[in-house]
């Protein structure tokens, strides 16, 4: 696999993650019925804690996948750029160290 660039133009590989697409989207699904779960309970006037509490549950899967993600990304992406050297790996290891700080403010 070649370096990962972000922008339809650029990309010349497929992204770290492409092994894995289906079991994201798969993912992703669940965590969608999970705040679909959470718009019923407040409709239904559900105890605040118990709400409070799916939310925790919520969050906490879309921060799991996040960290999935990032290690794919610091796995492939990353690394290749490291690999070829240069300002590409000086722009994907910054990308990376936004993203990490992104991650760790949320």
């Amino acid at each position: 696999m070649g370096i990962c660039r972000k922008g339809a133009t650029m990309d010349t590989t497929a992204p770290g993650y492409v092994d894995s697409k289906n079991a994201y989207v798969l993912r992703l699904r669940r965590i969608e019925g999970q705040v679909r779960g959470l718009a019923r309970m407040i409709e239904e006037d559900t105890y605040c804690i118990d709400v409070l509490t799916q939310v925790s549950a919520t969050t906490k899967a879309l921060g799991s996948m996040a960290l999935i993600l990032l290690d794919e990304h610091l796995t492939h992406c990353v690394s290749d750029a490291v690999q070829a050297g240069g300002n590409v790996a000086e722009e994907k290891i910054n990308e990376a160290s936004a993203a990490i700080a992104r991650l760790v403010r949320s």
